[in-house]
């Protein structure tokens, strides 16, 4: 389920939202999201060492590179958009309960 926020740019990271949306046909909101995915995938991995995502950096770059030299397909895209979204959950759901051990101790 998505929740609608409002979230302030400087307008060099808006136009590159932008730039990135119309690169690979998606929206806004899809690049923003997109892009916090992956970056709480990267903070958490560094943050946790013992975290292992179920998707390597190396098969993101590899798929991204793939789609900007158009041997994928969209259907490609989704599949690599729900597996971020889908490993990001499962980080984020991993350091909010060592957080939560922590804070009990």
């Amino acid at each position: 389920m998505l929740k609608r926020y409002q979230v302030l740019l400087p307008e060099w990271l808006g136009d590159y939202a932008d730039f990135s949306a119309d690169e690979y046909d998606l929206s806004f909101s899809e690049i923003i999201r997109t892009a916090y995915c992956f970056t709480a995938i990267v903070v958490i991995t560094n943050m946790f060492p013992e975290y292992k995502p179920g998707i390597k950096f190396e098969e993101i770059y590899a798929s991204v590179k793939e789609l900007q030299q158009n041997k994928a397909g969209r259907d490609e895209l989704h599949k690599l958009l729900s597996k971020i979204y889908f490993e990001a959950r499962k980080a984020v759901e991993y350091r909010m309960g060592k957080e939560k051990k922590l804070r009990k101790k």
